[in-house]
């Protein structure tokens, strides 16, 4: 969503520029809704609302992610098609100058309501994503204040559109016709489909895969700002098109909304957005079922700061050996 968002950022910096509101309805409208994601939770219930962390600042917007290879129709309370293959929380600061993306293994063992205990994207199954922030909303006590789901196959379509995106490997991997030597890959769309879908393989399983989405959802970002797709109408206008129909967005975010956060996010860089991944004890199993386990105490810290909208200020205290820095 920090692609899609960075994105329609960009759609509205031409707005300012050029002066035409119609941009910005060409995009922000491309962008569907999901109904419904909020309207049956106890607000009683729920963590509350951040505060601005400094006076007259902005507060803190937090965005639950969820991304998928395939593409499906997402109702809110109803069951999708599968499970989703990637959760994150993605928190745009209060100066919305700089964001945090945490990622939670799929496969986190979680106390899910009205279920019991089970891996973390069978709430989705289960539920939507109304059952899907309940759940994330109790583990971490971070207020949830958007829900987005982000299409991988979509994201994918933009690549080729900006010329392919770069990425970096520790180790020689394959999957199907291709071989992603270590060191540096400049990725095509089909090559990119086969490197985000690799499941098996891949010495650290999925953490290395949860890695591998980051790195390239980051490659698009920093591909959509340097390259010179802005100097090219044709080759921007077809990427943010891909790029605004890969995600879904709440209801609450309606178009005026979404182009205003967009535009206050205009001073985002790709190198003030943060990635971690929250903290795990290891892994296991359940019945058939490999898991993982969250580590609860460091855990509450790390949501603590992300709570207090200091999360970035703190970074060096995770020093993550889950997530590999370059992933294989």
């Amino acid at each position: 969503m920090l692609i899609g968002l960075g994105a329609v950022g960009l759609v509205v910096a031409l707005v300012v520029g050029l002066g035409s509101w119609l941009l910005v309805h060409r995009y922000a409208d491309n962008v569907d809704r999901i109904a419904g994601v909020f309207s049956t939770l106890d607000e009683s219930a729920r963590p509350a609302p951040a505060t601005p962390a400094v006076a007259g600042q902005e507060a803190p917007v937090t965005f639950l992610l969820i991304g998928s290879d395939t593409r499906s129709s997402v109702a809110a309370g109803e069951a999708p098609d599968g499970r989703s293959d990637a959760i994150m929380i993605a928190r745009l600061a209060g100066d919305r100058r700089s964001a945090q993306v945490v990622s939670i293994p799929r496969d986190s063992w979680v106390d899910i309501p009205g279920h019991g205990k089970n891996k973390i994207n069978a709430a989705y199954a289960f539920g939507g994503p109304t059952l899907l922030v309940q759940t994330v909303e109790q583990l971490t006590g971070v207020r949830i204040d958007h829900f987005a789901a982000i299409d991988f196959e979509g994201i994918i379509e933009v690549t080729d559109d900006l010329g392919g995106v770069h990425v970096e490997l520790a180790e020689t991997t394959s999957n199907g016709p291709y071989t992603f030597p270590a060191g540096r890959n400049h990725l095509d769309g089909d090559q990119a489909r086969w490197y985000l879908g690799q499941r098996y393989g891949l010495p650290g399983g999925d953490f290395d895969r949860v890695r591998r989405q980051q790195q390239y959802l980051q490659a698009v970002f920093r591909q959509l700002f340097s390259t010179g797709s802005l100097s090219s109408p044709g080759r921007m206008d077809s990427a943010l098109l891909s790029v605004t129909d890969a995600i879904s967005v709440d209801e609450t975010l309606g178009e005026r909304e979404l182009a205003g956060l967009a535009y206050s996010l205009r001073e985002l860089t790709t190198d003030n957005v943060s990635f971690f991944t929250a903290p795990v004890l290891g892994t296991g199993t359940e019945g058939r079922a490999s898991v993982v386990y969250l580590d609860r105490v460091t855990g509450e810290r790390m949501w603590a700061y992300l709570r207090s909208d200091s999360l970035a200020a703190n970074a060096d205290e995770f020093g993550d050996e889950a997530l590999p820095e370059v992933p294989r």
